[in-house]
């Protein structure tokens, strides 16, 4: 299953439609390239909030294992959450459940091959990422 599908699959109510998945997906790479360490630093966030487990699983060539809402909040706090919903104009509940379903798979499609990509080349993976998502 792609990104968009999983956003697709994710994106409810009357939030659901392209506009609602784009901003989320542009939300998550934003988090990625302003995050002091840049993916690295990010996946070291989760490792220090418990959910070393789960950033093993997206990085290694198994399956991923997906986060619950409250495995997102815990991972971020409230002030990285309202930031997050603050830059995607979406209700915190679609926030959580979303970066719960599309971090795993976007992790995992910047890790391919089971490695963190550092500086220019994880940069180059995320325009990739971006363009190929959103079109």
């Amino acid at each position: 299953m792609g990104l968009m599908d999983l956003a697709d699959q994710m994106m409810g109510g009357s939030e659901q439609g392209g506009d609602a998945k784009a901003r989320l997906l542009t939300a998550v790479l934003g988090m990625i390239q302003n995050h002091p360490g840049g993916l690295q630093g990010l996946l070291g966030q989760f490792q220090q909030n418990g959910l070393g487990e789960h950033v093993a699983s997206w990085v290694g060539t198994g399956e991923n294992i997906p986060l619950d809402a409250s495995q997102v909040q815990q991972a971020f706090g409230g002030e990285q959450m309202e930031a997050i919903v603050q830059q995607s104009g979406l209700t915190l509940a679609s926030v959580r459940s979303g970066l719960g379903a599309l971090l795993p798979e976007f992790i995992n499609h910047l890790t391919p091959n089971g490695q963190v990509p550092q500086g220019e080349e994880a940069s180059q993976g995320l325009g990739s990422l971006l363009l190929g998502f959103l079109g």
